[in-house]
């Protein structure tokens, strides 16, 4: 096999992606789609969900609320009977959470962010080990964001869910490494697209500033003064499960631009 071919994971992967109907989860799904692999997706909205499995044939999917642990069991039992195993669970399921100094944040946004961000991420997991266990390509990808490195200030509910997802990341890469179990973290910076617009919209509101001028700040914290793409977290999902990418694991991968501060 040429260095080439070693780029790519093998094809019939079975990958689980949650939230994967929209945004970097559906770019992601779609290029292990693209890589010939088995995909199946969840996600918290119907009708995205069935939109993207009309896009896409062949792609499996289910609702599922990641907080919810008896929605996260029946998805990882539809999981086993569409995919007859598992070998990669992408967990992307995330929300943006509130835009609020800490003294005026509300105790449930702070629960419902930390319940999807984390505690989702762990149901999802401990629902996917068993199988993953039976992987001989076995790996974990876990989205968390420059904001998990950084601190993001009015973001603080964000913020410590996406330091939270470095933390699990690299303690599971100790855990599950004698089982074959690679397990890593990516942390996009600023990625184009309707999410950022409507964070750079929110912090516009809770700091007095005009959108462009809340833009404009972002980006000049950026080493390269560009924001980034979706499909650099999907390339990076992808090398991280080729065979170049085998002994990779307990990293905290950032594609931002080398983000310099928030």
């Amino acid at each position: 096999m040429t260095i080439i071919e070693r780029m790519l994971p093998p094809k019939g992967l079975r990958v689980l992606v949650t939230a994967g109907a929209a945004g970097i989860g559906a770019v992601i799904a779609r290029a292990f789609l693209e890589a010939e692999a088995k995909v199946m997706v969840c996600d918290i909205d119907a009708a995205a969900l069935a939109s993207f499995k009309a896009e896409h044939s062949g792609v499996f999917g289910d609702v599922c609320d990641v907080a919810d642990e008896a929605a996260v069991t029946s998805l990882f039992a539809a999981a086993d009977r569409n995919l007859g195993g598992l070998d990669v669970l992408v967990n992307n399921a995330g929300i943006a959470g509130p835009t609020a100094g800490i003294a005026d944040m509300a105790l449930g946004d702070w629960k419902r962010t930390l319940d999807v961000n984390l505690t989702g991420m762990f149901l999802c997991t401990r629902a996917a080990v068993p199988a993953l266990k039976q992987s001989s390509k076995a790996g974990i990808i876990n989205l968390s964001s420059v904001a998990g490195r950084l601190g993001y200030a009015y973001r603080s509910p964000y913020s410590t869910s996406k330091f939270g997802v470095v933390g699990f990341t690299q303690t599971l890469a100790k855990e599950l490494g004698p089982d074959g179990i690679r397990v890593n973290a990516i942390l996009p910076g600023i990625v184009r697209g309707d999410r950022i617009d409507r964070v750079f919209a929110a912090r516009a509101e809770a700091t007095g500033s005009s959108v462009e001028a809340v833009r404009a700040a972002g980006l000049k914290n950026v080493s390269l003064r560009t924001m980034v793409e979706a499909d650099d977290m999907a390339a990076m999902a992808l090398h991280l499960c080729s065979p170049l990418g085998q002994r990779i694991s307990g990293q905290a991968l950032s594609i931002c631009g080398n983000v310099e501060n928030i």
